[in-house]
């Protein structure tokens, strides 16, 4: 590791599927994870991504029943995101991007704050509608994906099989 504090932070961020502790997330924790997302780039500045965070004890039981991943029961909190397809100056959607860039700085500071979580996006938009309805949120915008937070209540366990740095990362091939 590095004495780099944002580094460690990267490196030993990992998708967790495993059970919380019963520990709840504080409001002011939520907040800054929030702002973490609100701090990302966007392209164009369109700002097209949107959270809603659930704390409330009856909505976070509420999507445990929409979404009944094992690994979301034990969660004491909720990051639900949302996106808007509103294009770039070129005409180009880069919503994708947009939220793709505020989840990644929301995950770095729940772990920078003691939570871990997972990234939950291709088999949860099957119940997007039932996760906008029960949350209310403007017809304009589309759910992207969830992130359940808590603390791990089980050990982290990085992902095996990244490739190598010599497989992924080069210095001037075009020299």
């Amino acid at each position: 590791m590095s004495d780099n504090q944002t580094l460690n932070v990267i490196f030993s961020r990992s998708s967790y599927r495993g059970s919380f502790k019963n520990e709840p997330v504080p409001r002011e924790d939520l907040v800054a994870i929030l702002k973490a997302g609100i701090a990302a780039p966007s392209a164009c500045n369109r700002q097209t991504t949107s959270f809603v965070a659930v704390d409330d004890e009856a909505l976070v039981n509420e999507i445990k029943k929409i979404f009944p991943n094992p690994s979301c029961q034990t969660a004491q909190a909720f990051i639900v995101v949302f996106t808007q397809e509103i294009a770039g100056v070129d005409g180009r959607f880069y919503s994708v991007h947009d939220y793709s860039a505020a989840v990644e700085n929301m995950m770095l500071a729940m772990k920078s704050l003691g939570y871990d979580t997972c990234w939950y996006e291709g088999g949860v938009r099957k119940y997007a509608d039932q996760f906008c309805a029960l949350l209310r949120v403007p017809k304009e915008l589309q759910m992207a994906c969830l992130l359940p937070v808590g603390v791990a209540a089980e050990e982290v366990v990085p992902v095996k099989g990244k490739k190598p740095f010599e497989e992924r990362a080069w210095f001037n091939l075009g020299s």
